[in-house]
């Protein structure tokens, strides 16, 4: 397991680690107490996904067209 700060993650690293910890989780045969830890790591690196997806989902929305449908720029996202 990486000792990177879930909060300085990219997606993909995000997602990887995100994977190791519920194959570990998966396999049963972690002690109870790491379980746990590993369970809170889960989870902290869930919403850190979940973040960055919305981020990119935001990007995207904001991207503008125009008549030919080339981008043109980006408009504010409302909420942001």
């Amino acid at each position: 397991m990486s000792d990177k700060p879930v909060a300085e993650m990219s997606f993909e690293e995000a997602l990887q680690a995100l994977e190791g910890v519920v194959n570990r989780l998966e396999r049963g045969d972690v002690p109870l107490e790491e379980s746990i830890g590993l369970y809170e790591r889960g989870a902290e690196l869930k919403a850190r996904c979940e973040t960055k997806l919305k981020e990119a989902e935001e990007k995207v929305a904001a991207i503008t067209l125009d008549a030919n449908g080339n981008p043109t720029g980006t408009t504010p996202v409302e909420g942001m």
